[in-house]
């Protein structure tokens, strides 16, 4: 309508159509530049702003290289592994030291060991049998060298190895145990069962411990009361003494398949109560929100509320808690495993491999038997700091 008020025949000056910037204008103009920049990110999605502000935690992308890293090595056991987990050679053999060194005093490109062996000798203490390296034999190391056969993922032969001996002769970077048999290979190939126990632990923990949090806490009244109640009785047992009780229910005879699976459903049936504690005081407070009474109101199921309204508000901490329980069911099966109670030869796991490490006289004369500590400290940190960082970039506040 304003331009039925501008007079057409009177002369406007040529800058008249320009607005004029006065002092209050200048002080609240917005660079464009800098409105683009505030809204570069507005099209982000919410998993897209988690990574972006992830990304920013230096701890929590180490965790997340780590636990990629060592999900791949887990995977790919076999072929990582240098050596057969279950070749006997020398006993209590100490790591073998790499060098680029030749016998003659010369430099090799590759990387050389030089194989410990009894050299005849006796600790005038102990007598137990002095070893040291044969200089005149030395093992050439190389990448995607051959080795024992296996079978890669199950299905396909192979005999390719990461890394080990060009001529095949035995190689022991962190030692052998009692029995001979390489510490490293065997760290490597238990991870499959250390790994794959906390996982499918955490996985039905995680679930039953959300379904049970959920719907008590929405239900409330007399359900929530008494599901609360058979959730304290639960809390309220000793665990450690009830995982070895349970656990000495299984016959020695059993297969290690039965065993195993007997352990997870005893870890994930004690586990679920503390995780359905949070959700449900997650869960009775995003029930009284304007978005869910109105939900109500509307008619939506009860179906629909959890599911499509609570359950993604409770789904942070429930990755949160996921990431910081896993280290705890590897600490767990580790110590259960030294004491005899996880897991049964011929399988493999870190905590069955803790077991040669019982006695001070054993540690105190071949240190390298507590390699097996290594896996599991650099487990525990990779997943906690993964669990840091997803906090941090979960967190609304």
């Amino acid at each position: 309508m304003t331009e039925h008020l501008i007079d057409s025949s009177i002369p406007l000056p040529p800058d008249a159509g320009a607005a004029t910037p006065t002092p209050a204008t200048e002080a609240y103009a917005i660079p464009v530049a800098g409105v683009q920049a505030r809204f570069a990110h507005g099209n982000e999605g919410y998993f897209a702003l988690v990574w972006r502000r992830f990304r920013r935690s230096i701890i929590g992308m180490i965790g997340l290289v780590l636990v990629a890293l060592m999900l791949l090595i887990a995977v790919f056991a076999d072929f990582f592994a240098p050596m057969d987990p279950n070749l006997p050679t020398l006993s209590f053999a100490p790591p073998d030291s790499i060098t680029f060194e030749t016998p003659n005093g010369g430099f090799s490109l590759l990387p050389v060991v030089y194989p410990i062996v009894e050299n005849g000798k006796f600790d005038p203490v102990t007598f137990q049998p002095l070893t040291g390296p044969d200089t005149s034999n030395p093992t050439p190391l190389g990448f995607f060298a051959g080795g024992y056969s296996y079978k890669l993922l199950w299905l396909i032969p192979a005999n390719i190895h990461f890394f080990g001996p060009s001529n095949g002769k035995p190689f022991h970077l962190l030692g052998t145990d009692k029995l001979g048999r390489d510490i490293l290979s065997r760290g490597m190939i238990g991870s499959r069962i250390s790994l794959t126990i906390a996982l499918i632990v955490v996985l039905l923990t995680t679930t039953i411990g959300t379904l049970v949090g959920i719907t008590s806490g929405y239900l409330g009244g007399r359900v929530d009361a008494w599901v609360q109640r058979f959730v304290e009785f639960v809390l309220a047992f000793p665990q450690l003494p009830l995982y070895l009780a349970l656990t000495s229910l299984i016959p020695i005879t059993a297969p290690s398949n039965v065993f195993l699976a007997f352990v997870i459903g005893v870890m994930a049936v004690l586990g679920w109560a503390q995780l359905s504690r949070e959700v449900r005081s997650k869960t009775l407070s995003l029930a009284r929100i304007e978005y869910v009474r109105a939900a109500i109101a509307v008619g939506s199921s009860d179906f629909r509320i959890i599911t499509r309204h609570i359950l993604p508000n409770v789904l942070s901490h429930i990755i949160v808690a996921v990431t910081l329980a896993i280290p705890s069911v590897v600490l767990l099966e580790s110590f259960l495993g030294f004491l005899g109670f996880a897991v049964k030869p011929p399988l493999i796991s870190w905590g069955l491999m803790l077991q040669d490490t019982g006695s001070f006289s054993v540690i105190g004369s071949y240190p390298w038997i507590l390699s097996p500590v290594i896996f599991v400290l650099i487990t525990v940190f990779a997943f906690n700091a993964l669990g840091d960082g997803l906090r941090d970039a979960i967190d609304p506040y």
